[in-house]
């Protein structure tokens, strides 16, 4: 059974969620009404996954988050607002440990809980089994348990970067023509900082990346990466040129494309393609790459996330002659689309998240 504890300070939603996870028949479901009474419950109740709305009285989702990831850490799910604050609220809380996020219906939330209630499973299930690792947030663990200051969750994002110099080019003037294209879904906001930050200023290859989340919150993501991150990082909400040492975030609730134009690329969102289940999609988004750039020119990247998105159109970026590297399963939140490419015989590389940014250089400056 798993112990499921729901954090909201609305009855309506403590009653529709608890029908919904009880109805399942493997859920023990324990309800609190605000971080407060969430803190007293960890010990008695001991849930083996927390959802946890932001907005609450008393005690904030950032405030509770914070002290679970201390006091207690298990995995937990924000349930956020769809609103631009909401959006920031829940890329901080990714940063602060939470396992993914979930977007609060508006509206009649009864009616649109009907909806959201299969993905909500889902997600809760993959974030039960979800692996957290030891070091998270070890330093604020030690200093609660020593008696010094208290840690507070930083409310403000981190100061930018250094100016960024000029993206090298290759031998002849010539600006490298290839790409990296990276995949990420639940735990992937996490990964992705701790990729793309160990990444150098010169790195020369164009970054893609396509994040599962709603178009709500991919904003959010790329502004917050782009003030930690040595490469300039952009939302792709129109077509774009692609351009050496960038990165590029995949707008949720569609798909990213990869096309020629000229003798330059272009970036493009899509509308989502119904044939695939996740979006924006990996698979989509690799393929579209393989029809655009030779495969030698392509490097593959697959990090945590449940399902199995890319791990087939990654599979045949390297069966024709292209790169692929898959995080390892002992630092993966959740080893399901890099698992898949691994089982499949897709992956070059099997490296844990600390050492993946380096193969990555290695990679990229060995073509």
């Amino acid at each position: 059974m798993i112990r499921l504890l729901i954090v909201d300070d609305s009855p309506l939603m403590r009653r529709l969620l608890g029908s919904i996870f009880e109805a399942e028949g493997d859920f023990v479901v324990g309800m609190a009404r605000d971080g407060a009474e969430a803190i007293e419950l960890l010990p008695t109740f001991a849930p083996d996954v927390v959802t946890l709305d932001i907005n609450m009285p008393r005690m904030d989702g950032l405030t509770c988050l914070d002290r679970i990831m201390i006091e207690r850490p298990c995995p937990v799910v924000m349930f956020s607002s769809m609103t631009d604050e909401g959006a920031a609220e829940t890329m901080e809380a990714l940063h602060l440990g939470a396992v993914d996020f979930i977007p609060k219906p508006e509206g009649a939330v009864s009616l649109a809980i009907d909806t959201l209630a299969p993905r909500l499973v889902e997600k809760v299930r993959a974030a039960a089994a979800a692996r957290l690792k030891p070091s998270l947030r070890l330093r604020d663990r030690v200093r609660a348990r020593t008696g010094l200051a208290r840690w507070t969750p930083p409310r403000e994002a981190p100061s930018p970067v250094p100016p960024r110099p000029v993206p090298r080019a290759v031998p002849g003037g010539k600006t490298a023509e290839g790409l990296v294209l990276v995949g990420t879904s639940t735990g992937g906001p996490q990964a992705l900082d701790a990729l793309l930050t160990t990444l150098p200023p010169d790195f020369s290859w164009p970054i893609l990346v396509a994040q599962h989340m709603p178009a709500s919150f991919t904003g959010a993501l790329a502004r917050r990466l782009d003030t930690i991150c040595a490469l300039p990082v952009t939302e792709v909400l129109a077509p774009t040129q692609i351009q050496s040492g960038h990165i590029y975030i995949a707008r949720g609730d569609a798909d990213m494309i990869v096309r020629r134009q000229g003798r330059g690329l272009i970036a493009a969102a899509a509308p989502s393609d119904p044939g695939h289940r996740w979006h924006p999609s990996v698979d989509r988004l690799v393929r579209s790459a393989l029809a655009a750039v030779p495969a030698d020119r392509l490097v593959g990247v697959l990090m945590t996330g449940m399902g199995n998105d890319g791990a087939a159109a990654m599979t045949a970026l390297r069966a024709q002659g292209g790169r692929t590297l898959a995080e390892a399963e002992e630092s993966a939140v959740v080893w399901g689309m890099p698992g898949e490419l691994v089982r499949a015989g897709g992956a070059d590389i099997v490296a844990p998240l600390d050492m993946l940014g380096k193969h990555l250089v290695d990679t990229v400056r060995s073509r």
